[in-house]
């Protein structure tokens, strides 16, 4: 049987909840208000935590790729670098506060990360990665590879790469296969609620 296939781009969640409307100002409300909506939720992400040694554990990066693959390339991005912005202004939207400071401390490289991770994850949901368990669980994994790629080469710069894989990486290898899993369950699960498996 031959299966039916559609080519890219594949409508967003974050489009099919809430479409573009015609006009300009329209559209530029509704990037905003997601944009603003999303920074919201990666400073909560950053501020709740659960005690793990010897690193609390987070949903940031969780919040991180499933906004990519949300909000798709463009908005994702821009959502992430409001979100910078905020940091970089002093406002308290990082683990432990914010200022330019953590742009060049140890943890710069996991924030540098985040717009190309989102923008990353964007591109493969439109063309369709969201839409089943496994693809997911794939594009979750580049985009998580990223993440990490970017950050412990800027931490290794600190500490070396022995102690930055150490620190930066291993305490992670239980907790992000469980996001992983999340995101491969609630996206596609979100799309079947949805009845949107073709293009919009």
């Amino acid at each position: 049987m031959k299966t039916q296939t559609f080519p890219p781009p594949f409508p967003t969640l974050a489009g099919a909840l809430w479409r573009e409307a015609g006009s300009k100002n329209a559209r530029a409300f509704r990037a905003l208000a997601l944009a603003v909506c999303g920074s919201l939720l990666l400073t909560l992400s950053a501020k709740v935590q659960i005690p793990f040694y010897p690193v609390p554990f987070t949903m940031q990066t969780f919040v991180v790729l499933v906004i990519g693959m949300v909000c798709g390339a463009r908005l994702a991005a821009a959502t992430m670098l409001l979100y910078l912005g905020e940091g970089a202004l002093g406002l308290p939207v990082f683990a432990a506060g914010g200022g330019a400071a953590y742009f060049t401390g140890p943890t710069a490289g996991f924030l540098l990360s985040f717009p190309l991770a989102a923008a990353l994850l964007g591109v493969l949901a439109a063309r369709g990665w969201d839409r089943r368990f496994t693809s997911t669980v794939a594009a979750m994994l580049l985009g998580t590879a990223v993440i990490f790629a970017c950050g412990l080469s800027w931490l290794a710069l600190f500490v070396g790469w022995q102690k930055a894989a150490a620190a930066g990486f291993a305490p992670f290898l239980f907790s992000e296969p469980l996001k992983i899993l999340l995101a491969a369950c609630a996206l596609p699960g979100a799309w079947k609620l949805l009845g949107k498996k073709g293009r919009g």
